[in-house]
Protein backbone atom coordinates (compact mmCIF):
# COMPACT_ATOMS: atom_id res chain seq x y z
CA UNK A 1 0.00 0.00 0.00
CA UNK A 2 2.53 2.88 1.19
CA UNK A 3 5.98 2.77 0.49
CA UNK A 4 7.74 5.74 2.14
CA UNK A 5 7.10 8.94 4.10
CA UNK A 6 7.69 12.03 2.59
CA UNK A 7 6.47 14.43 5.11
CA UNK A 8 6.11 15.33 9.15
CA UNK A 9 6.01 18.26 11.08
CA UNK A 10 6.84 19.73 14.16
CA UNK A 11 4.91 22.72 15.59
CA UNK A 12 7.46 25.85 15.84
CA UNK A 13 6.59 28.85 17.56
CA UNK A 14 8.77 31.33 15.59
CA UNK A 15 9.64 29.83 11.77
CA UNK A 16 12.99 32.04 11.24
CA UNK A 17 14.17 31.20 14.84
CA UNK A 18 13.28 27.72 13.68
CA UNK A 19 14.71 28.21 10.77
CA UNK A 20 17.94 29.31 12.32
CA UNK A 21 18.39 26.23 14.61
CA UNK A 22 17.03 23.44 12.24
CA UNK A 23 19.59 24.68 9.26
CA UNK A 24 22.21 26.79 11.20
CA UNK A 25 22.75 24.66 14.61
CA UNK A 26 21.66 21.23 13.03
CA UNK A 27 22.68 21.44 9.59
CA UNK A 28 19.47 20.76 7.71
CA UNK A 29 18.81 22.37 4.46
CA UNK A 30 15.67 24.17 3.60
CA UNK A 31 13.40 21.84 1.28
CA UNK A 32 10.90 24.74 0.99
CA UNK A 33 10.25 27.81 1.92
CA UNK A 34 6.87 29.13 0.32
CA UNK A 35 4.22 31.75 1.32
CA UNK A 36 0.88 30.76 0.72
CA UNK A 37 -0.41 33.72 1.45
CA UNK A 38 -2.69 31.97 4.71
CA UNK A 39 0.42 30.71 5.75
CA UNK A 40 4.00 29.80 5.25
CA UNK A 41 5.12 26.34 4.04
CA UNK A 42 8.75 25.86 5.79
CA UNK A 43 10.15 22.37 4.96
CA UNK A 44 13.53 21.09 6.18
CA UNK A 45 15.49 17.98 5.43
CA UNK A 46 18.79 15.82 5.91
CA UNK A 47 20.89 17.45 3.43
CA UNK A 48 20.91 15.24 -0.17
CA UNK A 49 17.54 13.88 1.24
CA UNK A 50 14.43 14.25 -1.39
CA UNK A 51 12.51 11.63 -0.16
CA UNK A 52 11.58 13.19 3.14
CA UNK A 53 10.72 16.29 4.96
CA UNK A 54 10.17 18.07 7.92
CA UNK A 55 7.58 20.88 8.11
CA UNK A 56 8.10 23.75 10.78
CA UNK A 57 4.56 24.69 11.47
CA UNK A 58 3.76 27.86 13.74
CA UNK A 59 -0.06 26.69 15.46
CA UNK A 60 -3.21 28.27 14.10
CA UNK A 61 -5.01 28.45 10.93
CA UNK A 62 -5.63 27.10 8.63
CA UNK A 63 -5.14 23.44 10.65
CA UNK A 64 -6.98 24.85 14.28
CA UNK A 65 -8.21 27.61 15.66
CA UNK A 66 -6.52 30.56 18.16
CA UNK A 67 -8.15 29.14 21.49
CA UNK A 68 -6.32 25.84 20.25
CA UNK A 69 -3.46 27.11 18.74
CA UNK A 70 -2.81 29.11 22.49
CA UNK A 71 -3.11 25.73 24.20
CA UNK A 72 -0.42 24.04 21.36
CA UNK A 73 2.20 26.75 22.31
CA UNK A 74 2.05 26.33 25.96
CA UNK A 75 2.36 22.05 25.66
CA UNK A 76 5.01 22.98 23.12
CA UNK A 77 6.75 25.51 25.56
CA UNK A 78 6.70 23.09 28.71
CA UNK A 79 8.17 19.92 26.50
CA UNK A 80 4.87 18.46 26.60
CA UNK A 81 4.20 17.28 23.32
CA UNK A 82 6.58 14.19 23.47
CA UNK A 83 8.88 13.70 20.84
CA UNK A 84 8.71 14.95 17.76
CA UNK A 85 11.78 13.54 15.53
CA UNK A 86 14.59 11.52 15.37
CA UNK A 87 17.93 11.99 13.39
CA UNK A 88 20.84 9.37 12.38
CA UNK A 89 23.92 10.20 12.40
CA UNK A 90 27.65 8.12 12.30
CA UNK A 91 29.25 9.36 15.17
CA UNK A 92 26.83 9.99 17.75
CA UNK A 93 29.48 11.08 20.41
CA UNK A 94 31.48 13.40 17.43
CA UNK A 95 27.59 15.01 16.31
CA UNK A 96 26.83 15.54 19.97
CA UNK A 97 30.73 17.53 20.86
CA UNK A 98 30.16 19.68 17.83
CA UNK A 99 25.69 20.80 18.21
CA UNK A 100 26.74 21.42 22.44
CA UNK A 101 29.58 23.70 20.96
CA UNK A 102 26.93 25.11 19.13
CA UNK A 103 24.78 25.78 22.46
CA UNK A 104 22.72 22.98 21.67
CA UNK A 105 20.39 22.33 24.71
CA UNK A 106 20.82 18.31 25.78
CA UNK A 107 18.51 16.77 27.99
CA UNK A 108 20.44 13.12 27.62
CA UNK A 109 24.32 12.60 27.00
CA UNK A 110 25.52 10.05 24.21
CA UNK A 111 24.60 7.09 25.74
CA UNK A 112 24.72 2.79 24.37
CA UNK A 113 21.87 1.09 24.28
CA UNK A 114 21.43 -2.43 22.15
CA UNK A 115 19.90 -0.44 19.29
CA UNK A 116 23.15 2.32 19.20
CA UNK A 117 24.41 5.32 20.79
CA UNK A 118 21.61 8.08 21.13
CA UNK A 119 20.71 11.25 23.09
CA UNK A 120 18.17 13.80 23.44
CA UNK A 121 18.43 17.20 23.06
CA UNK A 122 15.66 20.21 22.58
CA UNK A 123 15.32 22.81 20.25
CA UNK A 124 14.52 26.95 21.39
CA UNK A 125 10.57 25.58 21.69
CA UNK A 126 10.96 22.67 23.74
CA UNK A 127 10.45 20.56 21.35
CA UNK A 128 12.15 16.38 22.22
CA UNK A 129 14.47 15.25 19.69
CA UNK A 130 16.67 12.77 19.47
CA UNK A 131 19.41 11.29 17.14
CA UNK A 132 21.12 7.77 17.11
CA UNK A 133 23.94 6.05 15.90
CA UNK A 134 22.32 3.01 15.08
CA UNK A 135 23.80 -0.31 16.13
CA UNK A 136 26.07 -2.32 13.22
CA UNK A 137 25.79 -5.48 14.60
CA UNK A 138 22.52 -7.70 14.99
CA UNK A 139 20.81 -6.65 17.92
CA UNK A 140 17.53 -8.20 19.04
CA UNK A 141 15.14 -5.61 17.43
CA UNK A 142 12.56 -7.38 15.59
CA UNK A 143 12.90 -7.19 12.15
CA UNK A 144 10.17 -4.64 11.23
CA UNK A 145 12.02 -2.19 13.81
CA UNK A 146 15.57 -2.99 12.15
CA UNK A 147 16.87 -0.18 10.08
CA UNK A 148 17.74 -0.77 6.48
CA UNK A 149 21.24 -1.53 5.96
CA UNK A 150 22.16 1.15 3.86
CA UNK A 151 20.94 3.04 7.24
CA UNK A 152 23.35 1.13 9.31
CA UNK A 153 26.20 1.66 6.88
CA UNK A 154 29.16 3.55 8.59
CA UNK A 155 27.84 3.13 11.73
CA UNK A 156 30.11 3.11 14.83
Amino acid sequence: MFDGINLSHIFVLDQDKALDFYVGKLGLEVSEDLDLGFMRWLTVRVPGDTTRAVLLETPGPPSMDEATAAKMRELITKGATGFTLGLTTPDCRKTYEELKARGVEFTSEPTEHFYGIDCGFRDPFGNQLRFVQLATEPNGLPRTLEAPATARKGSR
